[in-house]
């Protein structure tokens, strides 16, 4: 398998540069940009990515974080083996597959700095009241949401853990030729982001 490499210091690889399988879905590199600076990942931090599909969004955090590690956690097998086959692509050795169902297999995990959430499978609130406990203080967990019942949950439960709520509507669209010099910009996705703050974020 040839070595990606994305030689630049901010984040952003392009969709291109990951591979993926038809059916397993995947984080647009516009909106991990968004995420991944929500996130505010450093040099050393512990970080859980739930609901990894194709791993974009772990990969992308393994180059803030290392010699820290990912923990990319994934219900689905195949999307599992992806994930490891795309930190192999780009040479990460910290990004560590944990296949199972979250909230579930997180109680064997160290403690995070950081969590991202994607995919949830209907356990958001779950997942959140466990990483909210596991977390280290002064941590942040950033959710990505593309249903609005998604969105209501999350802030809901954020409410209910006295964290310090924030919320951004996300639209991303590109700009296609339409033929000679004629363009237009197609809406490619719209996504919800909503962070959560434990304590002082500059503590953790």
């Amino acid at each position: 398998m040839p070595e990606r490499h994305w030689p630049f210091a901010t984040p952003g690889i392009a969709d291109a540069e990951f591979i993926r399988l038809e059916g397993l879905p995947m984080t647009r590199e516009e909106v991990r940009v968004v995420t991944i600076s929500k996130a505010g990942l450093a040099s050393g931090q512990t970080v859980y990515d739930i609901g990894a599909g194709t791993g974009s969004l772990s990969v992308e955090a393994a180059r803030f974080v290392f010699p820290g590690q990912v923990y990319a956690v994934e219900a689905n097998p195949e999307a599992a083996a992806l994930v490891r086959a795309n930190a192999r692509a780009f040479g990460l050795e910290n990004v560590q597959v944990v296949t199972g169902l979250a909230p579930e297999v997180l109680a064997s995990l160290p403690r995070p700095d950081r969590v991202m959430v994607g995919g949830n499978r209907g356990h958001l609130a779950g997942i959140l009241a466990v990483c909210w406990e596991k977390m280290l203080s002064g941590g942040l967990i950033v959710v990505n949401a593309v249903t609005l019942g998604t969105l209501t949950t999350a802030l809901a439960e954020f409410h209910r853990l006295q964290a310090e709520t924030e919320a951004w509507e996300l639209e991303v669209g590109q700009m296609q030729r339409l033929g000679g010099q004629n363009h237009a910009f197609r809406h490619l996705t719209r996504v919800y982001i909503i962070r959560g703050k434990k304590g002082d974020a500059c503590a953790g």
